[in-house]
């Protein structure tokens, strides 16, 4: 006689289910409470089977930070950029002419997000969500403080200090890292460009639509990122402050004070350049 019961078992093993409670119970171990400002980077797939997906993340982190504070997430949209600028060697010189002829214009509504995960998608998609102005590099917010931080976005240094970076800095906003790593940290960028002495260009570029109605090509020079260092920097940092770590589900999670990351790397990017 078989076994049946034994095989199904072996089969079907129980999965751990994550629900709304499990991530707001795992949030606050993490030291964030009603009224913080909080810019979250997250993998959905890091946490393992959530009931809901990104809906049950979204409701849990708001229910986090309450009415009184402010959710941000990074919004960037690459498929908008320069062709030249992503130099995909795919593309040869003739294709890239014609794919920046066809380009449509950034709108903050209707341009999706690229690369950012499905939690910062539906993210920016939430009823009473603002949006910043860049065309590549754009936050998402929602909240009280969403409006302020993003009211202004220069577009020829999307990290810099007339970006949402610099202004969640001064905010003394916390930094939530769930699933991801230091590698994933968009704060450490405003870093860079505080450190740098030297800083390299490169050219970018963006489809607008001016008030005539006409469609013109834009074109500026940036900073060059580079986030090499950022596991480091990051590591290092945790030798130095107390950063609560915990895991929700299967994923790794902790929660930084942007200002004192943001400062620890400047004086380490510094070293790095002498």
């Amino acid at each position: 006689m078989r076994d049946t019961q034994g095989m199904k078992d072996l089969a079907d093993p129980e999965i751990a289910v994550i629900g709304t409670d499990d991530i707001i119970e795992g949030i606050r171990r993490l030291g964030i409470a009603d009224g913080d400002d909080v810019l979250v980077h997250c993998s959905l797939s890091a946490f393992g089977l959530v009931a809901g997906g990104e809906q049950t993340v979204l409701a849990a982190l708001q229910s986090a930070v309450g009415t009184a504070g402010t959710l941000f997430m990074p919004a960037q949209s690459w498929q908008l950029c320069d062709p030249d600028f992503l130099d995909d060697p795919a593309l040869p010189a003739a294709t890239r002419v014609a794919v920046r002829a066809a380009l449509p214009a950034f709108d903050p509504v209707l341009t999706p997000t690229r690369t950012m995960g499905r939690v910062a998608e539906l993210f920016r998609c939430q009823p009473g969500a603002l949006r910043s102005r860049h065309p590549h590099r754009s936050f998402a917010g929602r909240g009280p403080a969403a409006a302020q931080v993003l009211a202004d976005h220069a577009v020829e240094d999307p990290f810099g200090e007339s970006s949402p970076l610099a202004r969640l800095y001064d905010l003394g906003a916390k930094i939530l890292l769930l699933g991801v790593g230091y590698d994933s940290c968009t704060a450490l960028h405003l870093a860079e460009g505080r450190a740098r002495t030297d800083v390299p260009l490169v050219r970018n570029g963006v489809a607008e639509i001016g008030g005539d109605g006409i469609r013109r090509w834009r074109t500026w020079d940036e900073p060059v990122v580079d986030d090499s260092l950022f596991p480091r920097i990051g590591a290092e940092f945790e030798t130095l402050a107390a950063v609560p770590v915990t895991r929700i589900g299967s994923a790794e999670c902790r929660a930084v004070p942007l200002a004192p990351l943001v400062d620890h790397a400047v004086d380490l990017l510094r070293k790095a350049q002498s």
